[in-house]
């Protein structure tokens, strides 16, 4: 299992001068533990099964190896990765491009669902080093015959327990059976359900064992329980808001009822909420997505199912609104803040009928909970703390070949903000979105409407709820 512990420079390890030196620019100093652990495993050639999760330095973990093994000067496709979501896809082709600045022009593409077939198979005609993706549209190209894999080496399967979780075993079954038998195969998964075994008695060979006994630094996410009534239990949430004034707040409902529910008091008592479920489209998820990410909406309210891949910088809180019967996923909720230096607060509401679940987390964290009175929830500092910024969508996207820098330039150049007001910017197929303060948001739009992006006029909306 674990070697005793690893050195902890990236420089020990077999990698070019030009992959050790882009890794210094890119500010990774030394391997986080599951890249001490796996690396020097997995650049040797073994298979892995790696448990890790997101935000553990996984993807630089398995991206390293797999750029070792490319030939940059092969116009074919030597490495795949495997994602749940569009989402997670695509942080992980910004990382792997980032990491493969220190070769020669590597092309990753990105093939994921709820987007257009034909331009990503006219950009497989032009030839491609490694493709990121989902497992359902990877199975698409494949079937198609636009996707070629005789040339792959490196095959990853990334946060596999939630690919399994939403019912892809049998797509990733097929796609690895149409890879070349000698290759080498990475899995990474937070949780081993039986399914990981099952896949990878089928499809590693003879792999390495790397588990990390470290779940997540506990002393950043500070828990506490408020036992609730049951009629009391949406209400109390707008309190915890007000109490402790979360910047974002993740709130977990084990169904999707209570999402619509929990939704509709948020919005009544002057919150900025929204709701992710399994009934949005694509679109709608990635508009709430963004504007959630983005900080111009303050609470987030989704199932565990909605909530696959998300990983946001900067959570303040996450709120459990129900108790989840599953310890692993209760972990794996209140994991998502208190990340990156950062602390958490993890709240979670309880009524008499859920003390059985919450005796379990409190088995599985081999301690018991804080319990504090809901009395204590007093508001403090007055109205509502409103999200700090507000999104402005444009209409047109990559399609009209517009790029972050673009929007950024308009707001700063002609329309005279200061590049501090400005937050992100997302540009998808067809729209634009750029994070502004809430201050100048009006003006922005009014500013944005009446002047030009890529010397054309552009519409502009501001999302509002």
């Amino acid at each position: 299992m674990n070697s005793p512990t690893p050195a902890k420079s990236f420089s020990t390890l077999p990698l070019s001068p030009a992959a050790l030196a882009n890794l210094t620019q890119l500010g990774y100093v030394d391997m986080t533990p599951i890249q001490a652990a796996s690396l020097p495993l997995t650049l040797a050639g073994h298979d892995l099964i790696a448990q890790a999760k997101t935000g553990s330095g996984k993807t630089a973990a398995f991206s390293l190896p797999l750029l070792a093994r490319l030939d940059a000067r092969k116009f074919d496709v030597q490495a795949m990765v495997l994602c749940p979501t569009r989402e997670l896809a695509d942080q992980v082709t910004q990382e792997i491009r980032r990491l493969a600045r220190a070769e020669e022009n590597i092309k990753v593409l990105t093939l994921c669902g709820g987007t257009p077939m034909r331009p990503q198979t006219a950009s497989l005609e032009h030839g491609a080093h490694i493709v990121v993706g989902t497992p359902g549209r990877i199975m698409d190209h494949l079937e198609r015959g636009s996707l070629q894999l005789q040339a792959l080496n490196t095959l990853v399967l990334d946060e596999a327990d939630r690919m399994l979780d939403m019912g892809f075993f049998d797509d990733i079954a097929t796609v690895a059976r149409q890879c070349p038998k000698e290759r080498q195969t990475l899995l990474f998964s937070a949780t081993f359900p039986d399914g990981i075994a099952k896949l990878s008695q089928q499809f590693l060979r003879n792999p390495k064992q790397v588990t990390l006994d470290e779940r997540h630094d506990d002393s950043k996410i500070r828990q506490r329980f408020y036992e609730v009534a049951e009629d009391e239990r949406l209400h109390a949430v707008g309190l915890l808001l007000d109490h402790y004034r979360p910047v974002s707040t993740l709130a977990f409902c084990n169904t999707k009822q209570q999402c619509r529910d929990l939704l509709d008091v948020l919005r009544a008592q002057g919150f900025h909420a929204l709701a992710l479920h399994g009934e949005l489209d694509q679109r709608e998820r990635d508009q709430v997505l963004i504007q959630f990410a983005n900080r111009s909406c303050s609470v987030l309210v989704a199932t565990d199912v909605a909530a696959r891949g998300l990983d946001i910088a900067q959570l303040e809180a996450v709120i459990n609104v129900d108790v989840t019967p599953d310890p692993e996923v209760h972990v794996h909720r209140i994991g998502r803040t208190g990340r990156a230096d950062q602390d958490g607060w993890a709240l979670s509401l309880a009524s008499m009928d859920e003390m059985g679940r919450v005796g379990s987390i409190e088995q599985a964290q081999g301690r018991e909970v804080e319990w504090r009175p809901l009395a204590e929830l007093t508001p403090t500092g007055g109205a509502h703390l409103l999200p700090p910024m507000e999104t402005l969508q444009i209409l047109g996207g990559r399609k009209e070949k517009i790029r972050p820098g673009d929007v950024l330039g308009a707001l700063t150049g002609d329309a005279g903000f200061d590049g501090a007001q400005i937050g992100k910017i997302n540009v998808t197929e067809f729209s634009t979105y750029v994070a502004v303060e809430r201050g100048v948001a009006r003006e922005a739009l009014r500013r944005l409407n009446a002047g030009k992006v890529k010397g054309k006029k552009v519409k502009v909306r501001l999302m509002d709820e």
